[in-house]
């Protein structure tokens, strides 16, 4: 069984239909899995290429890493910088076809990769005393390393643009329950860009014939996974926990598939929880998955806190023209400029979040009134027309520019730039047990909720983002929310 899930697409036998999305487009599109599987890993590793012998020929040319201009002394450096670069590229697998263009993973090992082959050139510059090796340490590598960064962004760009009009996809089949299968499904389509439709499942009974689980057909029980995988032409299976599937079945249809190029993805069944909590811990040559304990303070949560404070402050002075632009508009229908409100945060503690304010002054007494024309789930109240909203309310809530002022809370200690929404009392006290959990971490001025939907996401969608969060949180994810607010606050969707 290969790694490769795009070698599976090309075994479609001719007397069955190709297998098709919910659009009705083929599931691969008109590319077959392998075709552009193998066109986008050419294509990231031409690009990547390009870029670092582009910078070497650049340095080169211009005579970086020479007191007095050196056309020999500047080649060989170029050449041992970028040589090494290469090689840590490729020992990172910075090219598996697994990672590219999924997830953050594929700009991690760049990072890494760039990080260590700035210390392994720091360390031959040093034992050989060849001080032309520091501009490329200290210069040179990092600018390759962010200008790969952005072409394979760019790349990635271009991938999701095609999936969303149902190209470049994998072919999936799904092996569970009813519930487990349509949330997978939900799952798929909620997120094309990830590249998976599902065009078949596997139940434990199966379903009569022309039975089918959210618009997805049974196309057989646990016994035909096999068979179902070589006629339809799929390119994944994925397992989620199901009555009668046995680790011995489970061993079967590995074997069964080794060689065809079906990916097997198996579910863990630990919701949500994945990243660094997750580890492979073998007993005896039996894989077994360890789960440690999210952390919650440590060195880590000290540098998050100092990073938001240095940022809010960073982004006060920048923001400074933009922040009395918006006092001085907020301030023209007579009431005040700032609307300060009791939230909760970090293990309960009661604060005051402030913001521009959006409504008319008396908004919070008109509640109960609008009561009836709630239009959000859960203990949340949300219009997506309200009445108290003013006419620069409206556009500031849009570009959620109202928020800005919560600097000043991420600057005092009680919000974060990155987390949980911040929710109102009487929200918190309507939280079930697992929703109680989003208290352990600080309330985000922006967060998963915040570049997933926002608005128009439903009371348990947005408690699984906030759940995610706090269970899964790294720095690496802080900037992954980060860059996507930017892109989430400039279409304004769910913002109301």
């Amino acid at each position: 069984m290969s790694t490769d899930i795009g070698t599976a697409g090309s075994r479609q036998r001719a007397d069955v239909p190709a297998p098709r999305s919910p659009h009705g487009a083929p599931a691969g599109g008109p590319l077959r899995t392998r075709t552009w599987r193998s066109v986008l890993v050419r294509a990231v590793v031409a690009a990547d290429l390009g870029i670092v012998l582009a910078v070497a020929a650049l340095a080169t040319a211009l005579g970086v890493a020479t007191r007095s201009w050196d056309l020999q002394s500047a080649a060989f450096a170029s050449c041992i910088g970028a040589g090494i670069a290469l090689t840590l590229m490729a020992a990172m697998r910075c090219w598996d076809a697994q990672v590219i263009g999924q997830g953050a993973e594929e700009f991690n090992r760049l990072v890494r990769a760039f990080v260590g082959s700035s210390l392994v050139l720091a360390l031959i510059g040093y034992l050989l005393k060849a001080d032309n090796l520091r501009p490329w340490v200290i210069g040179v590598l990092p600018v390759t390393g962010l200008a790969i960064l952005s072409g394979r962004y760019l790349i990635r760009r271009v991938l999701h643009t095609a999936r969303r009009e149902d190209l470049c996809m994998s072919s999936v089949l799904v092996i569970g329950t009813e519930q487990g299968i349509s949330d997978l499904v939900a799952r798929t389509r909620r997120v094309p860009h990830h590249g998976w439709t599902v065009v078949a499942a596997c139940t434990a009974g199966g379903l009569p014939e022309g039975g089918s689980i959210a618009d997805v057909p049974v196309v057989g029980d646990l016994d035909g996974v096999a068979r179902q995988v070589v006629e339809l032409g799929i390119d994944i299976v994925a397992i989620a926990p199901t009555p009668g599937w046995t680790p011995k079945r489970l061993q079967v249809l590995a074997w069964e598939l080794e060689g065809t190029g079906v990916d097997l993805v198996v579910e863990p069944g630990l919701m949500e929880i994945g990243g660094p909590r997750l580890h492979v811990a073998p007993v005896d040559g039996l894989p077994m998955l360890r789960l440690t304990e999210p952390r919650f303070d440590g060195v880590t949560r000290a540098v998050k806190a100092g990073i938001d404070r240095v940022g809010a402050a960073f982004l006060l002075l920048l923001l400074a023209p933009v922040l009395l632009t918006i006092a001085a508009l907020v301030k023209r229908d007579g009431g005040p400029v700032f609307y300060r409100q009791e939230r909760v945060g970090l293990n309960g503690r009661h604060f005051r979040m402030v913001k521009f304010r959006s409504m008319v002054v008396n908004a919070d007494q008109q509640v109960g009134e609008l009561a009836a024309t709630n239009e959000a789930a859960g203990p949340l109240f949300k219009m997506k027309r309200d009445p108290r909203i003013t006419a620069v309310g409206s556009t500031l809530r849009r570009l959620s520019l109202d928020e800005l002022p919560q600097l000043f809370n991420v600057l005092g200690g009680s919000m974060s730039l990155v987390g949980p929404r911040p929710p109102l009392s009487r929200e918190v006290a309507k939280y079930e047990t697992d929703a109680r959990r989003k208290l352990l971490v600080r309330p985000g001025m922006t967060g998963l909720w915040q570049v997933s939907g926002r608005s128009d996401l439903t009371w348990e969608e947005s408690v699984r983002l906030d759940l995610r969060y706090v269970e899964n949180w790294s720095p690496a994810l802080d900037i992954n929310i980060l860059w996507k607010t930017v892109g989430a606050v400039t279409r304004g969707r769910g913002a109301y």
